[in-house]
């Protein structure tokens, strides 16, 4: 992929965007703008120039005027890697999509592999893969034959499934995050897949774990259809998703991630005859210091032995 362009490519552009950026952040995004619009008549190709705009203007309280620029940064650039459609979605300029734009996902880790685990663990508090590993612990003992990672990232829950499968393969859109698991040497397989259109055939796994991977999904049909399809009849399927509050399936949120509710979780594992055998509440990180509630799912195939388990949510 072409990397995103971060520079104007004119000199006299570049330092009024840098101008700009400096009253940002001293508090005047109005004048901020203003001056962003002044260099963007220099280098009016520049998407990611159009981009910043309309986040400036938002933040300004101008949203017709960014609705323009993010409409302008995504005619510029259609693969939208910068996400200005989940921006006009935010703001009720564009219609609610069911995913984000995969180029947007795959830019985002390709961007954060260097400082995703920093950040993630040492500041944000990330601590769900301990939780997740203790949730499968407690509805499995014994090994796992075939692990499948979703989503892989840089390898932090597959550190904990390592010891607990013979063979672990790992998946995940970003080449850099895929490098950065690949230095651990923990993964007997990486390869690069779009979960949004995943696919694996051969062997069926004894477990599937999707890690705070769910996020940049949206709606989960698809994507649990696939699972159950490569799952042995007696193996789990362990994720997380943010916590939706209130009414709705599925939610696009400020972050730019989505949240999904409980009963939507329960209705689509049903769907594909999977048992919710573990639910648990968890605060999956901090958001600017603010815990994120999410929930931890172990399901399964319902067997004899486990025929009093409901496919269905509590009322």
């Amino acid at each position: 992929m072409k990397p995103l362009q971060a520079s104007s490519g004119d000199l006299n552009a570049d330092r009024r965007a840098d101008f700009a950026e400096m009253l940002l952040a001293s508090g005047e995004p109005a004048q901020a703008a203003e001056l962003l619009l002044g260099a963007l008549e220099l280098a009016p190709q520049w998407a990611a120039g159009w981009f910043r705009l309309g986040e400036m203007q938002e933040a300004a309280g101008l949203p017709d005027l960014a609705a323009r620029a993010w409409a302008m940064a995504l005619e510029l650039e259609p693969a939208d890697r910068l996400g200005a459609a989940l921006k006009l979605q935010l703001i009720g300029r564009a219609p609610a999509a069911a995913a984000p734009p995969s180029a947007f996902v795959e830019t985002l880790f390709d961007h954060y592999a260097d400082s995703f685990e920093e950040s993630l663990v040492g500041k944000l508090g990330y601590g769900l893969p301990d939780f997740l590993s203790q949730a499968i612990r407690k509805a499995r003992h014994g090994r796992f034959r075939l692990a499948l990672d979703l989503g892989c990232g840089t390898g932090l829950m597959g550190e904990r499934l390592r010891p607990l499968a013979d063979r672990l393969e790992g998946y995940d859109i970003s080449a850099g995050m895929l490098r950065k698991a690949k230095a651990k040497g923990i993964y007997d397989l990486l390869a690069k897949a779009d979960l949004q259109n995943f696919t694996r055939a051969g062997e069926r796994a004894d477990i599937v774990v999707a890690a705070d991977v769910f996020i940049y999904i949206g709606a989960l049909e698809r994507i649990v259809g696939a699972v159950a399809g490569m799952l042995a009849e007696d193996g789990l399927f362990a994720f997380s998703v943010e916590r939706l509050a209130g009414g709705g399936d599925f939610a696009l949120q400020p972050s730019r991630r989505y949240a999904h509710s409980e009963t939507y979780a329960w209705r689509v594992l049903a769907a594909n005859r999977l048992a919710v055998l573990s639910l648990d509440r968890t605060v999956i990180r901090h958001d600017r210091r603010d815990p994120v509630e999410g929930l931890a799912i172990v399901a399964g195939f319902p067997t004899t032995a486990s025929a009093g388990l409901s496919t269905q949510a509590p009322a």
